[in-house]
């Protein structure tokens, strides 16, 4: 095992998404998430745009907190200067825009894409009511767009959803260029894998898996076929300066676990 763990493999992952982006507003779901856009703004892509969680983009990096009452705590780094404000209503002019990168966790997902945050079963009478919609088919739509899954299962990874919230390639395809012109379907990354789409066939594709992952585990725990190459590498180590940032500036407390256990 590499001197650093899964959770940590899973933090670079979905830093690694947000490579390239530049000057836009990074939009993180989940403690993994979080960690990982902070980190990336704090190394190769300083011109993230990242708020405090409420209704201003601030600078610098602040701790991953365990509850609320922590980040309150003497000497605990708390978030920078404010950039801007941004409240609720001014987002939705940000995703029309297209200058945001959204990365949001669904309950099911299926090779093109689609994604399922609303209900399980039947919309009618679903067996489990989930979050709804909420914002998904116009993210997906209007701006970048990743996943993270932190329990990689055939119960997530499906052969059809239940219901589309998020859009994927071939739902896109079939409502025509309003759906399709802004649409960008970035990466998803699991607590085993990392995965993006083949540009031919708009399938997943197996990107890399993460350190003590085989693929022959990732195939096992998909409820489709993913489009695989000959060789399939390891994700990405982090660098001393990474560990330094996830383990003692950004997520101190291991906050990371609750997600990925160790």
């Amino acid at each position: 095992m590499p001197g650093y763990d899964r959770a940590e493999a899973c933090v670079i992952a979905c830093a690694e998404a947000f490579r390239g982006d530049g000057e836009i507003l990074a939009s993180p779901i989940g403690l993994i998430p979080v960690i990982a856009v902070r980190l990336a703004r704090q190394t190769f892509e300083p011109l993230l745009l990242v708020t405090d969680g409420e209704a201003c983009v601030v600078e610098g990096t602040w701790p991953v907190a365990t509850s609320s009452a922590s980040i309150q705590a003497p000497g605990t780094p708390v978030p920078g200067p404010v950039e801007s404000w941004l409240p609720y209503r001014a987002v939705l002019d940000v995703v029309r825009r297209g200058d945001r990168h959204v990365m949001m966790t669904p309950s099911q997902i299926d090779a093109f894409g689609n994604a399922n945050i609303s209900a399980i079963g039947n919309h009618a009478k679903p067996t489990a009511q989930l979050l709804g919609a909420r914002g998904a088919p116009g993210n997906t739509v209007s701006h970048s767009t990743s996943y993270w899954v932190p329990r990689h299962s055939p119960r997530v990874f499906v052969p059809k959803v239940d219901l589309i919230a998020g859009v994927g390639w071939d739902s896109a395809a079939k409502a025509g260029p309003a759906a399709t012109r802004y649409m960008r379907l970035r990466r998803v990354v699991s607590n085993l894998a990392s995965f993006d789409w083949d540009p031919g066939s708009r399938r997943m594709r197996l990107l890399s898996v993460h350190p003590g992952v085989t693929v022959d585990e990732v195939v096992a725990a998909t409820g489709f076929d993913l489009v695989i190459g000959d060789e399939v590498p390891a994700t990405r180590a982090p660098t001393a300066e990474e560990l330094h940032l996830v383990r003692e500036v950004i997520d101190p407390y291991g906050a990371r676990y609750r997600e990925v256990p160790g």
